[in-house]
């Protein structure tokens, strides 16, 4: 348990590691490629070394130094790993080398944590299937644990039956250019999460595939190609970025993200127009973002269905807001490390905060934080939860935050970057 110290405001510049998303398709594209690739500034974390951990699994060769990994691609050719391939609970690497595997040509079996075997991957085995591949869920309950006798990729015409988790079209995508013949990809209902399917698209593209496809992120028609090894650089993490920004929104202060660029390939960076609505300035400054909070925020009514990560971030600012924050649109959060819509709610609660819930939306009743106390957080083991509400003790005595380590997930060493704050 680790207590957050309140401070009266925070001035601070700080970098965050490289983006966890970005680090997890560079590490697919470029072990799938011809050719050696360089990446520059990618996460060191616990999600990102069970990426690789599998990729080497599967033959890839990756040399980790401290801000440059060398990626040895294959060319598309995997090795059949001697033993099944653990995840943890990263949602990202199960779903994406889930596709990956399809690329083989023996038995491969993917598991992870007991949370892990609680989120849906059915979807996305659809869609394999439509490609030719052999894949069940061993307990058929559409999670993992998965097994795939791979022969490769037919290609041709496959429709995934939900858009619900931008995490399965990005993992088709990523394979699909190593398909026997060119593909196409037909998505039902609506796409959530956007960005991160923009973000794979242009990963993509950086190393040498271009996608066609509709605005919606809908259809898709992916040509026969291989990536090319490359050097690629790394922003640093918005997700990562969005509690060093709220910390300066709720103390009236000021913090400097030095590494997040604007643009951003990275859809979590939109937070911070979000808390400019709330009352907060922004400005770009070199190639970060400086966000100077205010006397008053105040409550917003936002969509969320683009930018899930963030939306504890978003949480426990409107909870020093006044006035009534909606956030709409994130059922999806339900299937995350954890139920981060009813978890969010549960600790606001917790803090004294008065909160409404439905299916796919959150309520927060804002009265400038007058109403909050300290608490002893729950994290449910999910690194979002625990650095979302290491941001409300900035400002209230005596929040207290269980099973800190969770944090490895994504950030190792948050722990200590927030202690600048102070």
């Amino acid at each position: 348990m680790i207590e957050i110290k309140p401070v009266s405001k925070v001035d601070a510049t700080v970098a965050v590691p490289g983006s966890k998303s970005l680090t997890q398709r560079a590490l697919i594209a470029a072990a799938l490629a011809d050719g050696t690739s360089k990446l520059i500034g990618p996460l060191a974390s616990e999600d990102t070394n069970y990426t690789v951990k599998a990729l080497e699994q599967m033959g890839i060769s990756v040399e980790r130094a401290e801000d440059v990994w060398t990626v040895y691609g294959s060319g598309g050719n995997l090795a059949t790993p001697e033993k099944e391939i653990f995840l943890g609970n990263n949602g990202t690497a199960t779903r994406f080398l889930t596709s990956v595997a399809a690329l083989g040509n023996g038995d491969f079996q993917i598991d992870g944590e007991e949370r892990m075997r609680e989120r849906p991957i059915g979807p996305l085995m659809e869609a394999l299937q439509g490609w030719g591949v052999d894949i069940t869920s061993i307990h058929s309950t559409g999670c993992p644990p998965l097994q795939i006798r791979s022969k490769g990729l037919t290609g041709g015409a496959t429709v995934l039956p939900e858009g619900k988790s931008s995490q399965y079209v990005s993992s088709l995508l990523l394979v699909a250019p190593y398909a026997a013949k060119a593909t196409t990809l037909e998505v039902n209902g609506e796409v959530l999460s956007k960005p991160y399917v923009a973000m794979t698209l242009s990963v993509m593209s950086d190393f040498g595939v271009s996608v066609e496809c509709d605005e919606e992120f809908t259809s898709f028609i992916i040509p026969k190609g291989k990536y090319r090894g490359m050097e690629y650089e790394i922003e640093g993490d918005a997700s990562n970025a969005s509690y060093f920004w709220a910390a300066a929104a709720i103390t009236g202060g000021r913090v400097t993200v030095s590494n997040v660029p604007v643009p951003s390939l990275q859809g979590d960076a939109n937070l911070v127009p979000l808390l400019a609505r709330m009352g907060c300035d922004v400005k770009r400054d070199g190639g970060g973002i400086t966000l100077t909070g205010r006397e008053r925020l105040n409550g917003i009514t936002v969509d969320m269905g683009n930018m899930p990560d963030v939306v504890p971030t978003l949480a426990v600012v409107a909870a020093f807001a006044h006035g009534k924050t909606v956030i709409n649109n994130i059922a999806h959060l339900r299937i995350k490390e954890c139920d981060r819509l009813t978890a969010t709610l549960a600790e606001l609660t917790k803090m004294g905060a008065k909160v409404e819930e439905g299916d796919d939306y959150m309520v927060i009743h804002g009265d400038g934080g007058a109403c909050l106390h300290g608490a002893d957080i729950e994290t449910y083991n999910d690194h979002r939860m625990a650095m979302s509400f290491a941001v409300a003790g900035l400002r209230v005595q005596g929040v207290r935050i269980t099973g800190e380590s969770c944090v490895a997930k994504s950030f190792p060493d948050f722990w200590e970057r927030f202690a600048q704050l102070g």
